[in-house]
């Protein structure tokens, strides 16, 4: 007797770092530059017109009609021009379906550098050695590329399985392109591994509800008691970090107000970017492969709701009523932005779904005061960020801060408190059966 194996459609993006020559480099930022400037000029124009002579036909044609006069939009292949126009009309859908802000003007300082690649079968990808591949960019070249995933090109690519097209992205560290990647593959069996419970912090980023933490290794804090920004950069990266700022801030005080920044100034704002960006790097990385071995491990992954940010809030006040500790608050919002806690509920929600298994979210008020022992919360059990020692006279259980609210995090799941988005809000999912309960 023969099964059939159920395929789906999987839509994914790979990231890869470019080795472009100088030349190619210069190529490529000037194209950024047109598809920039174009999306500013197209804001512009589509603020200034009568709402009833704005049309999608209309806009291409004052794009086609701008690259035809001015010359140095004309860096932009035609196809990406196209994508520029196609991304603006998408941002405003989304704002009239209420999903996002307008779209606004775009700013040289504070804009990402991309040029998007619509077309998949323009960049001609092969692999020329182990390490590294060659992709065709429009009107810059080939380009060697850092081959660190298997891509559906050549004989592997098919209808099914195919790259439909990539961008271009430039951060401190260079340029990168990030192919668009669409494959079929065999739908996941449901995973039939342990329930877990996990707590994101600051001392311990996830604590697990078995006992299994995940810990980065680095120190959330400086021996002084006050928060370590840089914990994923080594001392001597460190070193020179606080000298590169220290740089900066001797060449800042001589500028004048309303003067331009000097070449110097900027070349040490770009050295910054690049030990943040490499700091960067790091931490995701951490976070992929955490997240990537819990979701193995696990088939039922339960953690809390939180809203982010109204956590990492300033405790200043107003004049009237000045705030309290507000440096050591300032101190703790660093240390959760850090962590990125959204981040790695993103990543675990989709590989758990890779996986065949499921995440479900529970309500977080209460998970850390709460005793995961007997069930009591009691004033006074949380001794600081890492300590838990329950103040109930028939209790006493003392353990990790964060170990006992992820073993809280997993009860109320059990009981069947777990959060189901219905219309925009979320929703208290309990089972056939199962009465509301607070307390073992």
């Amino acid at each position: 007797m023969s099964t059939e194996c159920v395929q789906k459609e999987r839509k994914f993006g790979h990231r890869a770092r470019l080795a472009p020559t100088p030349a190619q480099a210069r190529l490529m930022d000037d194209q950024a530059h047109a598809a920039r400037t174009m999306w500013n000029c197209l804001h512009d124009w589509w603020t200034m017109l009568p709402k009833d002579k704005r049309s999608l036909s209309a806009a291409d044609a004052a794009i086609r009609r701008a690259r035809k006069e001015i010359d140095w939009l004309g860096a932009l292949p035609a196809q990406a021009a196209q994508a520029v126009l196609k991304a603006y009309f998408q941002a405003w859908k989304n704002c009239w379906g209420g999903r996002a802000d307008p779209p606004h003007f775009k700013a040289r300082p504070r804009t990402v550098m991309s040029v998007d690649i619509p077309q998949g079968r323009d960049l001609n990808i092969t692999r020329v050695h182990r390490r590294w591949g060659m992709v065709n960019i429009p009107r810059i070249g080939r380009i060697r590329f850092r081959w660190t995933k298997d891509l559906p090109v050549g004989k592997r690519a098919s209808s099914e399985n195919r790259i439909t097209g990539a961008r271009l992205v430039k951060d401190a560290l260079g340029w990168h392109i990030a192919f668009r990647v669409q494959t079929l593959e065999a739908a996941p069996e449901p995973h039939q591994g342990p329930e877990v419970g996990i707590d994101a912090g600051v001392n311990l980023p996830l604590a697990l509800s078995d006992g299994n933490h995940r810990d980065h290794g680095r120190p959330p804090r400086l021996p002084d008691g006050t928060a370590d920004r840089d914990k994923w950069l080594n001392p001597r990266e460190k070193a020179r970090l606080l000298g590169l700022e220290r740089r900066a801030a001797r060449r800042k005080q001589h500028r004048k107000r309303g003067e331009k920044t000097s070449r110097r100034l900027r070349h040490t704002y770009h050295q910054i970017k690049q030990l943040r960006a490499k700091a960067t790097r790091r931490a995701v990385d951490w976070q992929h492969k955490t997240t990537t071995s819990i979701a193995r491990r696990y088939g039922t992954i339960v953690v809390e709701k939180l809203n982010i940010k109204n956590m990492v809030k300033s405790a200043r006040g107003t004049p009237e009523e000045p705030g309290q500790n507000v440096a050591q608050k300032a101190g703790l919002n660093r240390s959760i932005s850090q962590e990125a806690w959204g981040r790695t509920v993103t990543m675990l929600t989709y590989k758990t779904a890779r996986q065949g298994g499921a995440l479900h979210k529970v309500p977080a008020p209460g998970t850390s005061l709460r005793c995961s022992a007997c069930g009591i919360t009691t004033p006074g059990s949380r001794e600081g960020q890492a300590t838990f020692v329950c103040k109930n006279p028939d209790c006493g259980w003392s353990g990790n801060a964060d170990w006992n609210a992820a073993r809280n995090v997993l009860h109320l799941y059990r009981m069947g408190h777990a959060l189901v988005p219905v219309a925009g809000r979320a929703a208290v999912r309990r089972p056939r059966g199962v009465k509301p309960a607070t307390a073992r």
